[in-house]
């Protein structure tokens, strides 16, 4: 299980959010690039971005930075989501050497654009099921749909998505534990490998997402979590490497 430090973008910066609510942030860093080489230092195997202000405006805002990160480590995969509604943003991420692409709002209101996206980016599209009290939410979670998180990664069994990062809003930069249940129904519902997202806190979410990784769980991304040092990135990889 891949232990994945998140940045996420916000005006440039490097920000938490509780619960995605953008007037709630924390800023942690001015210069994300750093940030992205600290994580490295330590050990990640892969990051993820996150455009927060691309995923209000529905295209990439902060996908400068996220090109410089590209840049500056070209042998370490990065996932990047926020805002990604079109095949040309895609390829411009992939062209910049972004190894995945996160769709998100995009999946929930055009299904069909994963499926032709997997066949025109093999390996290299991932889906993001946002979820509050198990429905989707779009648009930077500013909406909630009618559309079951469960039934959206079903949808997309078949089509060759990489992974689904599966977040629980309620739970997301609260520092109150994952959702270990919800995470492994998720995985069991469809074939696709699960990334867990959302109140990773300390070695004990760890011990339990390890503890079931083998229903299809990949890994795991914790923000607040590092930032605020109750999770160590490099003793939590060692950690599952050894499991």
């Amino acid at each position: 299980m891949l232990i994945i430090p998140a940045i996420d973008l916000k005006d440039g910066q490097c920000v938490r959010l509780r619960q995605g609510r953008m007037e709630d942030s924390t800023v942690f860093s001015d210069d994300p690039v750093a940030m992205a080489g600290r994580w490295v230092e330590q050990g990640a195997r892969r990051l993820h971005l996150v455009d927060l202000n691309g995923a209000f405006a529905g295209e990439p805002v902060n996908g400068g930075v996220v090109k410089a990160i590209a840049a500056k480590y070209p042998d370490l995969p990065i996932q990047i989501g926020g805002g990604i509604r079109t095949a040309e943003t895609i390829s411009a991420y992939l062209d910049a050497g972004v190894e995945y692409v996160i769709i998100g709002t995009k999946a929930v209101e055009e299904p069909d654009f994963v499926t032709e996206m997997c066949k025109r980016f093999a390996g290299h599209i991932i889906v993001g099921i946002d979820a509050k009290a198990g429905q989707v939410a779009t648009d930077g979670w500013a909406e909630v749909s009618s559309v079951k998180a469960i039934d959206l990664a079903r949808r997309f069994a078949l089509d060759g998505v990489s992974a689904i990062v599966y977040t629980d809003i309620d739970r997301d930069g609260m520092m109150q534990g994952v959702n270990v249940e919800a995470t492994v129904a998720m995985a069991q519902a469809s074939p696709i490998p699960v990334i867990a997202s959302g109140g990773i806190t300390n070695m004990d979410d760890i011990y339990r997402l390890q503890a079931v990784a083998e229903e299809g769980i990949l890994g795991a991304i914790t923000g607040r979590a590092i930032y605020e040092g109750t999770l160590d990135v490099q003793a939590a990889q060692a950690f599952c490497d050894q499991a």
